[in-house]
């Protein structure tokens, strides 16, 4: 096996990563912007990271792909797995240039661009006949609906920013103004009742199916909407084969999720997802399967190859979400959080490895 370097490693996900590749044989090194991160990431104290290593500045400084480039020349033909999106974006800017220094899945910034346009997405599920919410043009006739920007990420908003509520027409006004500071024409669709989903997909330079994931949410932070702070892991053959067909029309490669409510698409995320670390405690060879292809390799997919019905939780966030279903007089989810104190997998916990957890607390406590 050779070199895989974890780029944006201060993400929960690189946890996952790194220790997937390194109970599979590769040698990992994990890599963060100092001016992005104050704290030592989680990441670097995992037993399966060979180094932690610092670049000056920030992900966003104009000179960082100079940098970055310069790290990945130290190591011989090094896989790169980007947790975040900031060196995604570097290197999808600069594909020909990276590919001379590392092996990577990554799509091209055009096709990344349309897959974070939520619009561009609907649009394409409507052609090839994927059920989405339904839009409105103008002011809408029926409520509840969900009012977002087209990129929430380009516009520097935080996961749970990226959408908001709206019950009535007066809502509607407060939060279209609101949502219009970000994007000067927000989407507006129906609101899609009942728990969300997940279908998690890696395709190769091909853009090949090769890795598949389902997961459900239980709980997320805030309860009126926001990342998933406990899922469950399942397996529904017709959501991947649709959350497929909408990706290899665009000509994906590499790892995307496209969320769910029901049979309906809401969006794609083209890169690593929050609840990545699912893939590990599932026992998944995404991460694995993504080095391998990137490094060469051409895999055929495997359905069904990791294990059903595991509940996973980031406990100190969990928490959060359990407080805030009671405060809105929800009590049933909050019970069900405490039944899970016995049965769900802690999302960066492991026996072999507990440092990262530990770093990761004490981090979030010295933050706060």
């Amino acid at each position: 096996m050779g070199t895989v370097v974890i780029a944006d490693g201060k993400y929960r996900a690189s946890i996952a990563a790194a220790r997937a590749l390194g109970r599979g044989g590769w040698q990992v090194a994990a890599v963060q912007a100092r001016g992005d991160q104050r704290l030592e990431p989680p990441v670097f104290s995992s037993r399966f990271v060979r180094e932690g290593r610092w670049i000056d500045g920030s992900a966003k400084d104009p000179d960082y792909p100079d940098r970055l480039y310069a790290l990945l020349e130290g190591y011989h033909s090094p896989v790169l797995f980007c947790a975040g999106a900031a060196t995604l974006s570097v290197v999808a800017a600069q594909r020909e240039r990276f590919a001379r220094v590392c092996h990577f899945l990554i799509a091209p910034p055009e096709v990344l661009d349309a897959l974070n346009d939520k619009e561009a997405v609907h649009r394409r599920c409507l052609k090839l006949g994927i059920p989405v919410p339904r839009s409105f043009d103008g002011p809408p006739d029926h409520f509840p609906v969900i009012v977002k920007p087209h990129c929430g990420e380009k516009a520097g908003l935080k996961a749970r920013d990226r959408y908001a509520v709206a019950r009535d027409r007066r809502e509607f006004d407060a939060r279209y103004a609101a949502m219009a500071r970000y994007d000067p024409a927000p989407i507006v669709q129906e609101r899609v009742e009942g728990p969300g989903a997940g279908a998690s997909l890696l395709l190769d330079r091909d853009s090949r199916l090769i890795a598949a994931l389902c997961h459900r949410r239980i709980r997320e932070y805030p309860a009126a909407g926001g990342p998933s702070t406990c899922c469950e892991s399942f397996y529904d053959e017709g959501m991947i084969r649709r959350a497929y067909e909408l990706l290899s029309s665009f000509r994906f490669v590499g790892m995307a999720m496209v969320e769910f409510k029901g049979d309906r698409v809401l969006e794609v995320n083209p890169r690593v997802w929050g609840s990545f670390p699912m893939t590990e405690r599932a026992g998944s060879p995404f991460a694995l399967r993504y080095a391998r292809a990137a490094a060469g390799e051409r895999l055929d997919y495997v359905p069904r190859d990791y294990e059903t019905g595991v509940r996973m939780r980031f406990t100190l966030n969990d928490g959060a979400a359990m407080l805030d279903y009671l405060r809105h007089g929800r009590p049933g989810p909050f019970f069900q959080g405490m039944a899970d104190w016995f049965r769900a997998r802690e999302a960066l916990g492991a026996r072999d490895d507990p440092a990262p957890l530990r770093r990761y607390v004490r981090n979030t406590l010295l933050r706060r």
